[in-house]
């Protein structure tokens, strides 16, 4: 029982929940051409229900991050998990657009608010030692990036047994086992402390730590708040967009549902390095460079695979570049805003900045299902995802990552 309440089982349980709620995000584009077909629908009714996810998601993540930190993130991963429990099994049951875009996309959004990074990553902050949390935000990304990986093999399995319904049951029921793993991750003791004047290590100024409102406004004015906003856009649209539609992509080219699904399980494979990695070395280097540099990675990436001749090899190469980069941002990201504005209101704050990367998230996946219906291509939306990549990695390099004047050490 001792080992259940120590920040490495708090990182364990993290990821793992992580790793189930990220997992089924990242297979979704497994069901879209099954469930049209079986539906009816057009890929436009999918992408809609799945932008519709992205969108709450970041629209609630400032909310879920609000409780967070006022009661505990427990409560908000508990309720979280069984909340996408229900929007799953409902979505496996939707018999029209409309009933697909309240569970897949309203449900399931705002759930992933409650089980994702956001939550997960802000409890950690509080949980961890100052010292320890570069290698606590990198080993739960990288235990959730395995439950990503798992993912992919799993659902391409159920899908091929039970059918595509009963796949959205059985993860269900799982993330609904996987609850009770929220107790491990009790950060109202560091909350409590982080409250009280000289709290957040000690450099957290008395006068400044009750208020919520405050922190908020702070962030709002601070430029470098609005350009990791603007700058995580880019990260939100173009993993949507890959994810949701890179197998049927596939698909359309003519390559086979397996290949789709060594892509995605390769993405996933390779983001358990990548994230690990870069949580260790936002601990050595520059994250706000860090980041521009992700983001350049990923722009040359895409811009090579959709200009050389498509191939399976070329398929692989591009996947495996995309995992290594693909949720490497968010560590460094979340790091970032706990660097400048402190740990007190991390879920929160983070919250805000999320904000930016679901807008991207919305326009990502359903501008991909608008443009592939009106063009039967998908190249105009892959020219736009390089093209906000190179946004982003200008925008971060100017961002002041100076502790606030009242985080400064006394």
């Amino acid at each position: 029982m001792k080992f259940l309440k120590s920040p490495l089982a708090a990182v364990l349980c993290g990821g793992i929940i992580m790793g189930l709620a990220l997992g089924m995000r990242h297979v979704q584009g497994l069901f879209m051409l099954p469930m049209t077909s079986a539906r009816g629908w057009g890929r436009e009714d999918f992408a809609l229900a799945i932008a519709l996810q992205n969108l709450v998601w970041g629209l609630m993540q400032p909310i879920t991050g609000m409780l967070a930190d006022r009661f505990g993130s427990r409560c908000v991963l508990l309720g979280g998990c069984v909340l996408y429990a229900i929007g799953l099994y409902l979505m496996a049951h939707a018999g029209s657009s409309t009933e697909l875009a309240l569970s897949g996309g309203l449900l399931i959004g705002m759930a992933l608010a409650g089980t994702s990074f956001g939550t997960v990553y802000g409890a950690l902050n509080r949980i961890v030692s100052p010292s320890r949390r570069s290698w606590a935000l990198g080993l739960a990304g990288a235990v959730g990036g395995v439950g990503q990986f798992a993912m992919v093999p799993a659902a391409q399995g159920l899908i091929a047994s039970v059918g595509w319904m009963g796949a959205l049951i059985a993860v269900a029921f799982v993330l609904a086992l996987a609850a009770p793993l929220a107790f491990s991750l009790d950060d109202s003791a560091a909350i409590d402390a982080a409250a009280r004047p000289g709290g957040d290590g000690g450099r957290l100024a008395a006068g400044d730590a009750g208020s919520m409102g405050a922190a908020i406004r702070e962030a709002l004015g601070h430029r470098g708040f609005w350009l990791l906003n603007a700058g995580f856009f880019a990260c939100g649209f173009q993993l949507a967009f890959i994810a949701g539609h890179f197998p049927a992509y596939l698909r359309d080219k003519g390559y086979s549902a397996n290949v789709g699904v060594a892509a995605l399980a390769l993405v996933a494979l390779a983001n358990v390095a990548g994230t690990y990695l870069c949580g260790q070395l936002g601990s050595l280097y520059r994250r706000k460079h860090l980041l521009a540099y992700l983001y350049l990675i990923r722009a040359a990436a895409m811009l090579a695979f959709i200009t050389a001749p498509l191939s399976e090899a070329s398929i692989y190469v591009f996947s495996f570049v995309m995992g290594l980069t693909w949720l490497g941002t968010v560590p460094l990201t979340n790091g970032l805003v706990s660097q400048v504005f402190g740990v007190r209101y991390i879920s929160t704050l983070f919250g805000f900045v999320f904000v930016g990367h679901q807008l991207g998230g919305f326009l990502g996946v359903w501008l991909g299902g608008v443009v592939f219906d009106a063009t039967h291509s998908y190249q105009l939306v892959w020219i736009a995802a390089v093209a906000v990549g190179l946004a982003a990695a200008a925008l971060h390099w100017p961002i002041d990552d100076r502790a606030v004047a009242r985080l400064q050490p006394a």
